[in-house]
């Protein structure tokens, strides 16, 4: 169970990260229909790097999500790690000047 609420905390907080910058439309989740729907609502070229690290995280939490009834593994406390990088990478990304979010 610890390993669910922690794979949702970090859900929570790369939409609080990216939802906290004003833009037209928040990201309603972490789906690939989610973020296809920010990136249209919003204005945001789908390729710029906030958007890879957005999708880089999605894929690497939706793994999490596959293996969460598995024991868990070295391969699964590495995702877990890469996802805590990606939050931050999303984080310093979004304060960019660049980003205008449209």
């Amino acid at each position: 169970m610890n390993e669910f609420n922690n794979r949702i905390s970090a859900q929570r907080e790369i939409l609080r990260v990216v939802n906290g910058r004003s833009q037209s439309e928040e990201l309603f989740g972490l789906s690939s229909k989610a973020i296809d729907r920010w990136i249209a609502s919003n204005g945001i070229e789908s390729n710029c790097v906030l958007v890879e690290l957005i999708k880089a995280a999605s894929a690497k939490l939706f793994f999490l999500g596959t293996k969460s009834q598995d024991q868990v593994t070295e391969e699964y406390e590495n995702i877990a790690h890469d996802i805590s990088a990606l939050h931050t990478r999303i984080e310093r990304e979004i304060e960019r000047p660049r980003f205008s979010g449209t």
